[in-house]
């Protein structure tokens, strides 16, 4: 399932290791608190659960939900990302 996972924590440890944990598991960074990728039910259950042991109250952590259908109306200005290597369209990208 395409998801995009969004925070906004203030401890630079435990953000620096909510980032590790999104890019562990595949997601693509688009900004700096905001990733987005493909998981399974169980890899949006464990990202949460250990994101969730580093937050305060004062933070937040999101996970979102999306279905292809509607990434496909994304509309996006500025600095995008490639939506096919978000999506897992393709495997690799060369530049």
């Amino acid at each position: 399932m395409l998801v995009w996972v969004i925070y906004d924590i203030s401890k630079d440890k435990a953000r620096n290791r909510v980032s590790k944990y999104c890019k562990n598991y595949g997601l693509y960074r688009v900004q700096k608190s905001v990733f987005l990728g493909d998981l399974d039910k169980n890899g949006i259950d464990e990202v949460f659960l250990q994101s969730q042991e580093l937050i305060d109250s004062e933070d937040s952590f999101y996970i979102f939900p999306m279905c292809d259908e509607d990434f496909k109306k994304v509309k996006i200005a500025g600095i995008a990302f490639d939506s096919e290597l978000v999506t897992n369209r393709i495997r690799t990208k060369c530049i």
